[in-house]
């Protein structure tokens, strides 16, 4: 087997999608090898470290690229397949933010009592063994919980020209904090641009659903990625798939509409993969699908829709990219 691999180092990093110039070019089925700096940008390195103090507002959660894929058009797809995501670091670190996450008064939930205090945790990163330690600030409560390594924000250059700050997700993809996004996981993106303009970051060691405080364990890392380009398939929202599941996403305010956008999703989906009836489709996900959170938190919420593939007998995504670009994953690591 054999495929290009480019090591994508030395890049300022990015605060939003759109309004950069690529940092680089690859031809579909390039393998990049890149580094992603913590959503703090490794400003937090202990429990003394309050966000508020030692990073500079707004410019949190740095994102590598733009990655341009060449051929990309207006109407196409990009596909980003994980092939590897792994701790940069030995440590990790977790906070509450007083205006920031789902429990606490936001600028948008306006509360008379004031806001939880900021606090952080610093976690003990162990990828040799697999785990990270939760250690509990008000007690001597430590929890070793396993390593899940993925990606918070993966997206695209959204259209017309727009500038969308990492932290909000959207149709273009952005900062949709979903566990799904491990490695092994493809994601599909419409192109809003020439070349699509890939960026990725907001590493996370291990996140729950929701990200209910507003921050999982972040880390810096090491990621490896396979990108393509899929011809005129563009989606309207962003798409994930691993070996068991198809997904959609919705990123939107209230939760609700994020909710109904990524059921919507995935039943038009399922018609145009089984050739159903739109309201057979609507049957069969209201009975299969599962509808797990991304985020409640951000400047949009993210849900997904996720449909096991042994609902989908014969389907096949976009002709098999999926399975293309695990087996250039596959060829990479075994190479390594």
């Amino acid at each position: 087997m054999t495929f290009d691999v480019v090591s994508m180092t030395g890049t300022e990093p990015g605060f939003a999608f759109g309004g950069r110039e690529a940092a680089l070019t690859v031809a579909p089925g390039t393998v990049v090898e890149l580094t992603t700096e913590d959503c703090f940008g490794g400003a937090v390195r202990g429990v003394d470290d309050l966000p508020s103090r030692v990073c500079s507002f707004p410019y949190l959660n740095p994102v590598t690229g733009p990655i341009a894929v060449a051929g990309a058009e207006p109407g196409d797809a990009v596909a980003v397949h994980f092939v590897d995501i792994r701790p940069a670091r030995d440590w990790a670190v977790s906070s509450t933010f007083p205006h920031f996450g789902a429990l606490t008064a936001t600028h948008t939930t306006a509360m008379l009592h004031q806001a939880l205090p900021e606090r952080v945790w610093i976690y003990d990163v162990d990828a040799a063994r697999g785990v990270c330690r939760f250690r509990a600030r008000e007690s001597e409560l430590e929890i070793e919980l396993p390593l899940d390594p993925m990606h918070g924000t993966v997206g695209v250059a959204p259209a017309a020209g727009e500038v969308i700050m990492s932290i909000t997700p959207g149709a273009h993809g952005g900062n949709m904090d979903t566990p799904e996004m491990r490695a092994g996981t493809t994601a599909y993106f419409p192109v809003n641009v020439p070349g699509g303009l890939i960026s990725i970051g907001d590493g996370h060691c291990r996140q729950g659903e929701g990200e209910v405080c507003g921050t999982a364990v972040e880390a810096a890392m090491e990621t490896v990625v396979v990108v393509d380009l899929i011809k005129g398939a563009a989606p309207a929202w962003p798409r994930l798939e691993d070996d068991l599941h198809l997904m959609s996403t919705g990123s939107a305010r209230p939760l609700e509409d994020a909710f109904r956008i990524s059921q919507h999703d995935l039943v038009t989906w399922t018609s145009s993969l089984l050739g159903l009836d739109e309201l057979d489709a609507y049957q069969l996900v209201s009975q299969a699908a599962l509808a797990p959170a991304g985020n409640v938190v951000d400047t949009n919420y993210t849900m997904l829709a996720k449909m096991p593939k042994t609902a989908l007998p014969g389907a096949s995504a976009y002709d098999g990219v999926h399975e293309r670009l695990r087996d250039t994953a596959e060829g990479y690591l075994s190479q390594r």
